[in-house]
């Protein structure tokens, strides 16, 4: 019934959307199970911590969501439950987070951070405070610089991510998938758990670890590939080495 119950959920509200008019039913749920995608669940990781050990988690999450079926998945970038914006480790986090939201299906920030400001207004009842702000340019101008550049980057990746959208919506493709659904042929791949791609084209490699500003890179064979920084082509099978400073994350092209 626990498994059950969550699709059920999503399908009363999709009936009820449907049944009065409603087009192109998505709702975003916290919860979801075997059918859930039949009927609009955009499924996002829940209410998690903001830690470094948390994001990389959300990664293996992701993966696994869409080839259970579940291609429309999401999280909170930086996490839920803590986190001060005017804390330098934070922002760390909160950046890599960030980047690599850029290349999930969904890109979404949320999340309750610190310190807690006093509650406001009226009305008696239990004391709800609310958390701290959470924008974009809550975290510093440097923090807000690398953010409107993905931000930017998402939006340029517009056509494609419909594009591998309704593939998704059409035969259940993942929109983010283990190299080895790409590339079944490259046994190296069936190894890879901290590289994936986002639709074809995009070799994505997320920053997990505090401090890291270089970072081992395994790009598949079968294919060359372009630095997306920098326009460098690298063939594919082997492994590199590439920079990683906080304003970049890398991301690699593929190109016949």
């Amino acid at each position: 019934m626990g498994n059950t119950y969550p699709v059920d959920y999503a399908r009363t509200f999709f009936e009820g959307m449907q049944a009065s008019g409603q087009k192109n039913i998505v709702n975003l749920l916290r919860c979801a199970w075997a059918g859930s995608q039949k009927y609009g669940a955009l499924v996002w990781s829940g209410d998690i911590a903001s830690s470094w050990s948390s994001f990389r988690n959300q990664l293996s999450a992701g993966l696994n969501m869409g080839l259970a079926g579940l291609p429309w998945w999401t999280t909170d970038i930086g996490g839920f439950h803590g986190g001060n914006p005017d804390d330098e480790n934070f922002r760390e986090l909160f950046v890599r987070w960030f980047q690599w939201g850029a290349f999930c299906p969904v890109m979404r920030l949320h999340g309750d951070r610190e310190p807690r400001q006093p509650q406001v207004g009226e009305g008696g009842g239990a004391a709800c405070c609310s958390g701290a702000a959470n924008e974009v340019w809550s975290y510093g101008n440097s923090v807000y610089e690398i953010c409107k550049t993905y931000m930017n980057l998402r939006e340029s990746m517009r056509d494609y991510t419909r594009k591998v959208m309704e593939e998704a919506h059409l035969k259940g493709t993942p929109v983010i998938r283990p190299c080895f659904y790409d590339f079944p042929g490259d046994a190296h791949c069936w190894d890879i758990e901290t590289q994936y791609m986002y639709g074809p084209k995009y070799l994505v490699c997320p920053v997990l670890n505090a401090g890291q500003r270089s970072m081992e890179v395994y790009l598949p064979a079968g294919a060359s590939w372009k630095a997306m920084h920098e326009g460098r082509v690298y063939k594919g099978g082997e492994a590199i080495q590439v920079d990683c400073p906080l304003e970049r994350m890398p991301v690699f092209e593929k190109v016949v």
